[in-house]
């Protein structure tokens, strides 16, 4: 691995840089040195599962051990919090708009004081979006990552890691244009998809969702020329050769975007309405209705020989009254576990998987070689997640159901490439949320803490709201803790979404860096700890007053 020291010249981190394929690699001057920095800590791990009548196998299939022929619940049952104070590393993810619609760097001083503080607070790095509507928005092929390096050179300063995330999305579908937070796709990707709908996903009622190309069109050449895994590919191939000195060494993990909000599902229902708090519960739409995905399921129906199969996605589905047991399709004895239903279900979470493995084959390709750990998301669909049928998680593209274990086969995915597995909803608990629903965060972090521990993977935790109260913290930790049992020796990190003002509130700051001594091996932060004072990689300390002085700096954010 080359090595790189101090930062390199202005120009290089200033000057716009417009690179097209092919093109050779940039490289950084030689006499660039980088500082020491902290060794990965590692974990172990360990997992039980059991049923109260089917076992799951690692392949996901399920034995009968009765002869009653009737199917009763799958329970993911995993020890008791683990209390050895094994580390897990926090990372905490920079603000949307840290890079303009135009590739600027935004408040560079302000980012630049808060990274300086989360380094002192003992944070292992920050997660940076690089937004493929940003870095090739002046047409296919043309990149540029100046404000990029930019970000990472000021990583690198403060002697943290950064977490790189492919964001194939686009953020925001309620503002539009001219608000912060609203980051589209590629505008000649948007020009295509107005001339060709049928790239966009499309519900049952017409209505299209363009926060992420349709995965039925994955290996079709509309994008001038490319498909979009190609152009996902040559994306990846523009970031791998313009960061080559900073890979495993600055940038130590890739999160490959798959979906919307980067995650590897379906579009059932605009990602704003997900993450919004309070809000009603939806069932979701299926997402099978652009003509692409309709040709894959008449396809599929054809050759099971039922024709009648293919015209369509299933019918009894609305989600009016939000309520699962007023539809034919989810209701608990609903066609949902019909021959159709399973039909169905079998092909529409099938391409799921398929889209994520091109991009797993992709990703692996690209970066073979770097050092890099490379990683994907995975929604935690928790709504309707104690009924029968699971609605909001089969509209996602999850088959998972009260018989049936639907990440199971994702997580084999991911282990067949060496991925990491990231997932939300660390910090919220089962009595936060609207008891009708059904709903159970916990319950459906449970389920994917096993699949990741069934097949070994690192593990990533985020926070699904920007909070940082007492309960929230503490919620964050005791999930984490669910992981952390055992033997197996696979890494757990957090992931803290998302950095704000408020992160630097004296009040917050100070339950933040606590946050953080929590989270990491209690031995390291002893001194401080009793000293009141923020630990600091280099053996000093932030004082109060100092942190009162950045908190003034980053009041701009």
């Amino acid at each position: 691995m080359a090595s790189i020291s101090g930062a390199p010249p202005s120009s290089i981190a200033s000057n716009r840089r417009r690179t097209r394929l092919p093109h050779a690699p940039l490289l950084l001057p030689s006499s660039l040195r980088l500082a020491p920095h902290r060794p990965f800590r590692r974990l172990s791990i360990s997992a039980r599962f059991h049923s109260s009548k089917a076992s799951s196998g690692p392949n996901g299939s399920h034995e009968d051990h009765s002869s009653s022929g009737e199917e009763e619940e799958l329970h993911h049952a995993l020890p008791p919090p683990h209390t050895s104070g094994k580390a897990a590393p926090v990372f905490v993810t920079l603000p949307i708009d840290a890079v303009t619609l135009a590739g600027q760097m935004t408040r560079r001083k302000a980012i630049g004081a808060s990274l300086m503080a989360l380094a002192n607070a003992g944070v292992e790095g920050i997660t940076v979006e690089f937004w493929w509507g940003i870095v090739e928005r002046d047409g296919p092929g043309v990149y540029d990552w100046s404000a990029y390096l930019d970000l990472v050179t000021l990583a690198e300063s403060r002697r943290l890691k950064v977490r790189a995330i492919m964001a194939f999305h686009q953020c925001g579908t309620g503002p539009g244009p001219g608000h912060p937070c609203w980051i589209p796709l590629p505008q000649w990707v948007c020009e295509e998809m107005d001339k060709e709908p049928d790239l966009a996903y499309s519900d049952k009622y017409g209505r299209r969702n363009k926060e992420y190309i349709s995965l039925g069109c994955d290996m079709l050449p509309f994008l001038r020329g490319r498909t979009p895994i190609q152009a996902y590919s040559d994306f990846m191939r523009s970031f791998r050769d313009t960061f080559r000195d900073f890979l495993g060494v600055i940038i130590t993990e890739i999160q490959v975007g798959m979906g919307p909000a980067g995650e590897l599902r379906y579009p059932s229902c605009p990602t704003e309405k997900l993450i919004r708090p309070g809000n009603e519960p939806e069932l979701g739409e299926f997402q099978s209705y652009d003509k692409f995905m309709q040709a894959s399921l008449n396809a599929s129906a054809r050759k099971l020989g039922v024709h009648q199969w293919g015209h369509g996605g299933p019918l009894g589905t609305t989600d009016v009254m939000h309520n699962p047991e007023r539809t034919s399709f989810f209701k608990s004895d609903g066609s949902w576990n019909s021959a159709y239903g399973q039909f169905f279900l079998e092909w529409y979470s099938g391409m799921l998987l398929r889209h994520g493995e091109r991009l797993c084959l992709t990703a692996n390709a690209v970066f073979w070689g770097t050092g890099v750990k490379i990683s994907a998301k995975v929604a935690a669909i928790h709504w309707h997640y104690g009924t029968c049928s699971h609605p909001s998680e089969l509209t996602a593209g999850y088959y998972n159901t009260l018989t049936r274990d639907g990440y199971l086969p994702i997580a084999q995915l991911f282990s067949r490439y060496s991925m990491a597995l990231c997932c939300t909803c660390f910090d919220v608990r089962d009595k936060e949320i609207q008891s009708e629903s059904k709903s159970s965060p916990e319950g459906c972090l449970r389920q994917l803490v096993h699949a990741a521990r069934m097949y070994n993977l690192s593990l990533c935790g985020e926070n699904s709201v920007t909070r940082l109260d007492d309960e929230s913290l503490k919620q964050v930790i005791k999930s984490c803790r669910l992981y952390s049992t055992g033997s197996n020796k696979s890494s757990l990190s957090f992931n803290y979404v998302r950095m704000n003002r408020d992160l630097f509130d004296p009040y917050n700051w100070n339950r933040f860096t606590r946050f953080v001594k929590q989270m990491s091996d209690a031995r390291t932060f002893q001194a401080a700890a009793m000293l009141g004072l923020s630990y600091r990689p280099n053996g000093r300390y932030l004082s109060s007053l100092a942190a009162d002085e950045v908190g003034r700096v980053v009041t701009c954010l």
